[in-house]
Formats: structure tokens, sequence, C-alpha cells
């Protein structure tokens, strides 16, 4: 019959535990007046703190979701321990001596066995002495090289429990096994697995390792770098899912970080075991890392405790990453999870795209400290990796970056930071404000009409009067050509804007050009083999029958017409995307760019009057 804590011993640990201290190892408590201490409940997620705690009384109340009791009752619930479990995590705390008795006799007895977490946190505990003696030894000496090369020297690796598992196929299970834990318990902890032989064998070997551990210092896991060429396992190989290790829960370095990141309220993501030590050793205490894992909405719950993250007390949350293409997309996947913080959110990124570890490496401690500093908020960030994906001299370019763009600034939490993201995001494409503010409303009611995102399109319609005119232009050069064929050719392919426009025309020139041609079944005939799609032919043998767009025979004051109608469309596109560069230019720092293209949009614009007036005196 399993035994229980004596009612005098267990009184005596709630006289001598402090409620506050064990419940500020999760939450972050501010004062409530009065003696009392609030903040964000870690049993249900809110935006304003009703999880109060009275120190006087030491018991707790969440005025949200009705949860109450004191510090035995927490820790149950917060670390799912059994009652018994939570006594003795506490009584080991307060330095209590606990005492068993029978449920029957009043007769002490020896401790009960330990619940299983105690049990695997033990195991784990006991692999941290083993694993960080053998990095003293003669075959870690790689791993020692490693820290070395990357400015961890001997006091940095205990500061963070560095270690090596070594070579051999079972050193820590026998290790573990001689120290009483069972072939199940080391199982369940996830640090030995069954071989195909049916033995236990240790689940890391030949690793650099980095213990892991939870809010209260614990060890939970473990994080393994791969060190020789010849280990053909992944880079880095964590700890798997056990009852006391949850990937989408834990935050690498968080233990040593979280009474900094409450101080500051600021906390620093980054992305790996060593860029935590980088950042911590060079002056930034509030880094942490994810272990394994994508940066996700159980990590923000934790973090939002720890800062204190309401609309009263809004923190700073960093992000860090990479200058390439994966840690700008996730960049990304933290901006789609920016609305779940009140604070504010930034990112970080080093313009040699190093990370931490390397940027300390290079250029020292204070190159680390700069680039937080140097932050900017994540939603510029997101803004500005989006719209340079698309060509914002055209006016597709433009107009499909302000589709991709809208939806982002639709999604800021901060209502009244919306119109002035409205014309920031105008004036980096180059727009007015109202297309850029109807698109920004369309994103945030969801309107059907918006539809989906339509990919960016470089030709005009088939019925637009640019292709009427280009079109018409294709036919006089296919059946008047020694009428049209010199101001013909005269006109630049580039000022053809459908794709199969400019296939044709590009076959008319490989054909000789017009101005050679003496027309007939020969003429069309040599233009159609000169197409290179099957599009351009079966077009080619259209134009050469479709009547013209003119009441009796052309003549060359039809041909001018159409051909300056052709190149005003072209000079008109030309001189909005010229408008719009402009609109985009600092004057002052690009002075001389400025000044070209003003330049050169003055010249189109008279150029364009030009063709106006020709074209005006025909049709």
């Amino acid at each position: 019959m399993a035994g229980r804590i004596r009612d005098e011993d267990i009184t005596l640990v709630r006289e001598r535990t402090s409620i506050a201290e064990v419940i500020s190892d999760t939450v972050t408590l501010k004062s409530a007046g009065g003696g009392n201490l609030k903040g964000l409940c870690p049993f249900h997620d809110e935006k304003s703190p009703s999880f109060n705690v009275s120190p006087a009384r030491n018991v707790w109340y969440c005025f949200g979701c009705g949860a109450g009791g004191d510090a035995i009752k927490f820790l149950m619930d917060a670390e799912h321990l059994s009652f018994v479990e939570a006594v003795e995590r506490l009584a080991d705390r307060a330095g209590v001596q606990l005492r068993y008795v029978e449920d029957d006799r009043a007769t002490p007895r020896s401790r009960p066995q330990q619940g299983q977490k105690q049990r695997l946190v033990a195991a784990h505990a006991a692999a941290v002495e083993f694993y960080t003696a053998q990095l003293t030894t003669a075959g870690a000496r790689t791993a020692r090289e490693f820290l070395a090369e990357r400015g961890f020297d001997r006091a940095a690796a205990e500061r963070y429990g560095c270690g090596f598992a070594p070579e051999g196929w079972d050193p820590l299970t026998r290790h573990l096994r001689q120290r009483g834990f069972s072939h199940d318990e080391l199982v369940t902890a996830g640090l030995s697995r069954p071989a195909r032989s049916g033995s236990l064998i240790d689940r890391f070997r030949r690793r650099l390792l980095w213990p892991i551990r939870d809010l209260t210092g614990d060890v939970i896991g473990f994080g393994a770098r791969r060190l020789f060429e010849d280990d053909d396992g992944p880079k880095y190989l964590n700890t798997p899912e056990t009852p006391i290790y949850k990937k989408s829960h834990v935050l690498y370095g968080v233990d040593q970080a979280k009474r900094e990141i409450a101080k500051q309220g600021r906390v620093v993501v980054v992305e790996g075991y060593t860029d935590v030590m980088a950042c911590h050793l060079a002056g930034i205490p509030t880094a942490v890392a994810t272990c394994g894992t994508a940066f996700g909405a159980d990590h923000i719950g934790v973090l939002r405790r720890l800062l204190l993250d309401t609309d009263a007390v809004a923190g700073e949350i960093i992000f860090t990453f990479d200058g390439d293409a994966a840690g700008q997309k996730a960049a990304l996947r933290a901006f789609d999870d920016d609305q779940r913080f009140v604070g504010r959110t930034f990112i970080a990124v080093s313009p040699d795209n190093m990370d931490p570890c390397e940027l300390r490496l290079a250029k020292g401690d204070l190159a680390v400290r700069d680039l937080v500093a140097r932050r900017e908020p994540l939603v510029d960030f997101a803004l500005r990796h989006v719209i340079r994906r698309y060509d914002l001299d055209t006016v597709d370019g433009r107009v499909e970056a302000m589709r991709r763009a809208a939806p982002l600034v639709a999604k800021l939490k901060d209502r009244e930071k919306r119109p002035e993201y409205v014309r920031k995001l105008a004036g980096d494409l180059g727009m007015e404000i109202e297309p850029v503010q109807r698109a920004v409303l369309a994103a945030a009611s969801g309107r059907p009409d918006e539809g989906p995102m339509r990919p960016a399109r470089s030709e005009p319609t088939v019925d637009s009067p640019q292709s009427m005119v280009e079109r018409e232009a294709l036919k006089l050069a296919l059946q008047e050509p020694v009428l049209a064929g010199p101001m013909f050719d005269a006109v630049e392919a580039s000022d053809y804007r459908h794709p199969v426009h400019v296939a044709v025309r590009a076959a008319v020139a490989a054909a000789g050009g017009a101005a050679t041609a003496t027309g007939g079944a020969v003429w069309i005939e040599s233009v159609r083999d000169a197409c290179e799609d099957l599009a351009a032919q079966a077009l080619v043998g259209e134009l050469a029958v479709e009547p013209l767009r003119i009441d009796g025979e052309p003549d060359p004051r039809y041909v001018a017409v159409t051909m300056a109608r052709l190149q005003g469309g072209s000079v008109t596109a030309r001189i909005r995307d010229l408008k719009s560069r402009i609109q985009r230019m600092n004057p002052v720092s690009n002075k001389d760019e400025y000044f070209a293209t003003f330049g050169e949009l003055l010249s189109l614009e008279q150029h364009a009057r030009a063709l106006r007036e020709q074209a005006a005196g025909g049709l």
C-alpha cells in the first residue's frame, strides 16, 4: 500500500515556500497593489493579466479561468505532477526533510519511489554529469576544437553544460543502468533506444551535446551536433518527444534568460544553441532559441508570460535570422505569429548574412549588440521582402506588389498604424494613396470580389486599345508591305506589349523586314515560316486576311497615324514608369540618378506630345 507524507510535514512545506518565487519561475509578476501580484495566466490565453497572487496568504487565483490554489496546486497544474511529486519538489526547494507513513499506521517509512517525471529528470541530471566529464577526455578533442573555433572557451562550455557523447554503442546506457535506472525509464527519457538485436544502445554517439533545460532549470533533453564526416546522421539531432520534453514548448537558454527577459521587457529569438551562447556572452542576456522546430504558438505563450505581454506593458520581441532565403522565409513565418503578441515585434538581420555566433567571432561582442540595436519593425521587413519580388518600373508589377502587400498592412494589430503604413506602402510602390487604401480595406474585410492573387501580367488584354493598334500595325506589314514597310520597320519591337504580337514582329524582321517585301502569298508564307511558335504562326494567317480598320484604301497618312498610336501607347507606359520611379527616389541621396531620370522624363513627354499630334491628324 502506498505511503503518504505526514500532514505536519506538508504544513511545514507550505509555510516555508514562497509562492511568488515558485510562480515567478514560469510567470512574470508585477505589483497589483495591496501587496498582491499579477501576471498572465499560464492556463489560458489572455491579453490582460487576470492571474493574481497573494504572497501574504500564499495563494493564487485567476479571475479569467477560475483556477486557483496554493503553491502545491500550482506545480500540479503547471507541470502535471501528482500531489506527492509536487510536495517533494517544494520540499527539496525549501530544505524540508519529509517523513512518510502508511495509510493505516503512523509508522515512519522510507521515501516512496519517485514519480515518473522526477525519475526522468533525475536520469537527465545523471546524463549531464556523464557527458560533461566526457568532454575533457582525449576522444572529445574534436568537440573541444569545435567550441574553440566558435569563440567558446572552457568556462563557456561549463556555463552551458556542454558535453560529449563518446565512441561506443552503450557507454551512457551502462552508466545509467548502474545508477539504478531501468530499461523502460531510459527509453522513455529518450536517452537510449532499442537496437535491432533487442539490446539497449545510446541515442547520442560521437556528438557535441547541449543540455536543454526547462524554466525551472531541470534538464529535460539534449541537442546533439554532428562532428565527424563519417556520421551519416542529421547535422543536429534532438531528444525525441517524451513526457517531459515537448519541443513546441521548449526554448533553449530560457532558464538563464528569464530574469533578464522579465527585467528588460525584451526577448531576442535566435536560431541555434551557439547563437544563444554568443548573444549571452556578448551582453545580450535575453536570447533564446527553439530546439529543432519552428517558432510557434506554444513558444509565444511561454514568452508572453515572461514578458508580461499585455496592453499596459508591451514588450519587445526581436527575431534574428540569417539573410539567406531560408532565414527570410522564417522571418515571414514570424510575421504571421506577430499578431499573437501584444508587444512590438522586430527583426535584426546582419548585413553580412552572418548569424550571431559568426558575427561575434568575426567582429566581436560590440557587433552582436549593434545587430540587435539596429533592429527594424518586422512589418517593415515583411513589406520590403514582398514588394521587391516585383518589377516596380511596370504598372502590372506595382499593382501585383500592392495586392500582395496589402494583406500584411491589413493584418496589423494596431489599427492606428494602418493609415501610416498605407502611406508608406504607396510611397514605396510609387502609387497614389487611394488605390492602396482600397486594397488594404478589401484585405481587412476579406471581400470575396478581391479573389485570389493573380500572376503578374506584362501584356494588354486582347481587346484593349493598345492590343488593337498593335494588331492593325501588323496587318499593314503583312497586307501592305510596300506602303507601310519603311514606317513599320522604323518602330522598334519594344513598342509591342502583347507577347504573340512581339513574336510576329520578330518574324517580320527575321523574314527581311517589311520594307524589302513585295507582298502576296510568298511574303506571308516567309513571315509564317520565321515564327518560332505555333500561336504566332496561326496569328499570321489570321492577320493576313482580316480587314483593315479603315473604309477604302489605306494611304501613307493612315500608316503614319497607326504607327504614331502604336508608339504613343508604349511611350505613355514608359512615362508612367518613370514618374513612379522618381516618386520612389530620394533626391538628396540619389541626386545624380534623380536628375538623369527627370531629364529622361521631360524628353519622353515631349516625344509623346509629338506622337499625339501625329495621331490626331488621321482617323
